[in-house]
């Protein structure tokens, strides 16, 4: 019965991020991408310290899959070189998630958790100066 209830609140809670996300302008969604792939740091260091290595690999692919997101959404072509940088960064830190699944190293998923925090407090820092 717990698990129905599981299985249902995360239905909602996925349907409830679809809304948002439809209704979301191209800058929320980026701090929305940021919101989960810092969760899901956490979530992967989590599960290395508990051995839960099948749940380790499900974050980090999902980590990875939102660099991959965050860096297809760049406009190379009017972010110029922010863009490029932005782009060297998050091919880093995929590089470094993969190595880091790999040798369970929670060491390096903090290495990006901190590179991502710099990028991330810099997209809601330019939030606040647009409102």
């Amino acid at each position: 019965m717990y698990s129905n209830q599981t299985d249902g609140y995360s239905l909602y809670q996925e349907s409830d991020l679809a809304m948002q996300a439809a209704a979301a302008t191209p800058y929320q969604l980026v701090i929305m991408l940021f919101d989960g792939l810092m969760d899901e740091l956490v979530r992967a260091k989590s599960h290395i310290e508990a051995k839960r290595y099948e749940r380790k690999a499900h974050s980090i692919n999902k980590c990875i899959d939102i660099l991959n997101a965050l860096t297809s959404a760049l406009d190379f072509e009017k972010g110029g070189e922010l863009s490029i940088n932005l782009a060297r960064l998050y091919d880093y830190s995929v590089y470094r998630l993969y190595d880091a699944s790999d040798k369970l190293s929670i060491t390096q998923i903090e290495e990006v958790e901190a590179i991502l925090a710099n990028i991330h407090d810099g997209w809601k820092n330019l939030g606040t100066k647009s409102e």
